[in-house]
């Protein structure tokens, strides 16, 4: 079979199942990779025994999966075409109507990367777990599992179970390996989550029997766009059940509680592929499959992203936990992903892409910095640090370096993908010139917000009353130097050189944007002819 195929025939005349002697299915190896790993772990000696072997295993698994990921997009995935590719399609439960199919395109792509670099560096920051690690370093291959999963699938009801999967490895790190109020965090995330994923079913539900089929095929839901009170309803069910995973205002408030009281590592999950979730789903089922009730919703999601990206901003300021600080500014920054997708044009998808991606990267390089600090300070309390940068150079240097990205300076990815969703609100036709300058402006307060609390951050950490108790700390080691790098160089390669990452999902950003269009174009015709 061929690893490219248009978007007609994966849905529509690809056999329940694969013959044999089709293409080797490279995704099913990527997404069960790490599950199968995870079965393995409870064999394994652990905890009093050898800790270190869980750990060295989940490093190894994540590491060659990876390494697989990078090896499958490089030689056997186009960026240039805008089809699904690398599509497995198997009947798996009949009666259901459910099928293993799985397939990525440019919307997917860069994020199972994403996933894969943010997961594998994760379990290298585990380094110091002692607690439970085989079923710590378990938990993670499946939420690795589930995280693949989730951007892969071309099932409704698989991505359901992927997207469900995926709550509980976080809800067990969180309650067993967090904070103190461990146990409040976990339960309020779970409640969160697991509540808008009853939406998502019920919408998802909703559409596969709408036709005069039913179908849980995403491309074929997709040729499906239902207008009308029924598109809508299925619509708000699905942005109010993404919009906590992304999270949306009002319903982030599970964040800073679920960032404050996890671990570093959990911490970096969350931010960096947890929230794209949410962005993702959004492109692929609220954009892609009711492009009639978007085109009517854009600039209410508009007016959500400007909320988002204000209120984290001033939240953040009253934080006094550094990790709590850094959540609130993920609400912020998600904003320009709810922007970008509210522009409709290709500029705005493309922008909503890239800040998916810079994020990722740049919120786990600040939760890993922390999570350093931590471990050699034992508190997040601002007004208990103080004067580390003398003691702690280099993590000063890492943690400096990680906020001047997300406060967007020129040169480094958060500058190059907020710009670009600026510029798809602005060139956008379809809005009046005053909404679109209104819009800018407001968005704008966020850019001007964001290095205040940021760089006063620092201040008090880094350049604070200095702490006595604090004098003697020891610097990051090579490790976690090797971590932070891996981390930071790409936000400044994508910062310098953006072709690096839209190569991979421009072609599926302008398809969807051309898509959007000529729903638009179709519409206006219906109103002129009944005008």
């Amino acid at each position: 079979m061929d690893a490219s195929l248009p978007l007609s025939l994966a849905s529509s005349s690809l056999p329940a199942v694969l013959p044999e002697g089709s293409a080797f299915p490279w995704l099913s190896l990527i997404v069960l990779l790490p599950a199968t790993a995870a079965l393995v772990m409870p064999l394994l000696p652990g905890d009093g025994s050898d800790p270190r072997l869980p750990r060295t295993v989940a490093l190894g698994v994540l590491g060659v999966d990876f390494a697989l990921i990078l090896w499958v997009f490089a030689l056997h995935f186009d960026g240039g075409l805008s089809e699904l590719q690398l599509v497995e399609r198997v009947s798996w439960v009949p009666a259901l109507g459910l099928e293993w199919s799985l397939a990525a395109d440019g919307l997917s792509a860069p994020l199972v990367v994403l996933s894969g670099l943010v997961t594998l560096l994760s379990v290298a920051a585990s380094w110091n777990i002692r607690l439970k690690t085989r079923l710590y370093f378990g938990l993670l291959l499946v939420q690795a599992t589930a995280q693949s999963l989730v951007f892969l699938s071309q099932d409704f009801l698989l991505f359901f179970l992927a997207w469900e999967l995926e709550l509980v490895p976080v809800y067990l790190l969180i309650a067993i390996w967090g904070g103190k109020q461990r146990q409040y965090a976990a339960t309020k995330f779970i409640l969160y989550t697991a509540t808008a994923s009853l939406l998502i079913l019920i919408s998802g539900l909703a559409l596969a029997l709408s036709g005069d089929t039913f179908t849980l095929n995403l491309s074929e839901l997709a040729a499906r766009s239902p207008g009308g009170t029924f598109g809508l309803l299925c619509y708000l069910g699905f942005l109010v059940g993404f919009g906590v995973k992304l999270p949306m205002f009002p319903l982030h408030t599970w964040l800073p509680d679920a960032h404050g009281e996890a671990n570093a590592p959990v911490s970096m999950l969350l931010a960096g592929v947890l929230l794209k979730m949410g962005g993702y789903a959004l492109l692929r089922f609220n954009v892609q499959m009711l492009p009639d009730v978007h085109l009517r919703l854009a600039p209410a999601l508009i007016v959500l992203g400007i909320i988002n990206i204000i209120y984290g901003a001033l939240n953040a300021f009253a934080q006094d936990n550094v990790k709590r600080r850094i959540a609130c500014s993920s609400v912020s920054h998600m904003g320009f992903v709810l922007l970008g997708i509210g522009a409709i044009d290709a500029l705005g998808m493309s922008g909503a892409m890239l800040q998916m991606i810079s994020h990722g990267l740049i919120a786990a390089a600040m939760f890993f910095v922390t999570g350093v600090f931590y471990e050699r300070t034992e508190t997040l309390s601002i007004p208990n640090m103080g004067g580390l940068a003398k003691v702690l150079p280099i993590t000063f240097a890492f943690f400096l370096a990680s906020s001047l990205a997300s406060l967007a300076l020129p040169g480094m990815s958060g500058f190059i993908s907020e710009i670009t969703v600026f510029l798809g609100v602005t060139s956008y036709e379809g809005f009046t010139v005053g909404f679109r300058v209104i819009a800018v402006v407001l968005a704008a307060i966020g850019l001007v917000l964001t290095p205040v609390y940021l760089l006063s951050l620092c201040r008090r950490v880094f350049f604070g009353p200095r702490i006595p108790a604090l004098a003697v700390v020891g610097d990051m080691k090579p490790r976690e130097l090797v971590i932070g790098l891996t981390l930071l160089v790409p936000t400044l390669v994508i910062g310098f050189w953006p072709r690096v990452a839209i190569n991979l999902y421009e072609a599926s950003a302008n398809g969807l944007a051309a898509e959007l269009a000529s729903h638009g174009a179709v519409a206006m015709g219906r109103l002129a002819a009944l005008g």
